[in-house]
């Protein structure tokens, strides 16, 4: 039987289906092979010579089950099944959020047990929010390099 290619990729497209769900009957196969065009193609389909099979879906049970193993196993998550930056799995923003509020936790633990005083406090607080401290252990370092806190 001739590959008929062409036909099959035709009717796929028109079709929307992939090249695999495109059969074509032994006994109309002199017929699809002259068919040349996207016209002929989609007249061969309508007519019922190009047979086109609708994919497997999904049962809700698969979709549930899916879910549920993410959910609890965390499958499909892990480092080989991950597409772009970790940005586009967690928010930039959430990011921020938790950082700011362990940063801003840590200074008033500080003022509070009177390591810093409150216009040292005021002063990192203000450069917190402007986006001066990549991290906690950013704002460790700068306390350890101003002699408030000892490194380790």
């Amino acid at each position: 039987m001739p590959e008929l290619y062409l036909q099959k990729r035709l009717a796929a497209d028109i079709a929307k289906v992939g090249i695999n769900n495109v059969k074509i009957p032994p006994d109309n196969v002199s017929e699809v092979k002259e068919a040349l065009t996207r016209a002929d193609i989609a007249r061969l389909i309508g007519d019922g010579k190009i047979i086109i099979e609708k994919g497997k879906e999904k049962t809700n049970a698969e979709v549930q089950e899916r879910r549920k193993a993410r959910r609890i196993k965390g499958e499909g998550r892990r480092h080989g099944s991950r597409k772009g930056r970790k940005t586009a799995r967690f928010d930039e923003h959430e990011a921020w959020v938790t950082r700011i509020r362990k940063i801003r936790r840590y200074l008033k633990w500080l003022r509070d047990h009177g390591i810093i005083d409150s216009h040292l406090y005021r002063e990192l607080y203000i450069k917190a929010k402007g986006g001066s401290f990549k991290s906690l252990s950013d704002v460790k370092s700068i306390l350890i390099q101003m002699g408030k806190i000892k490194g380790e």
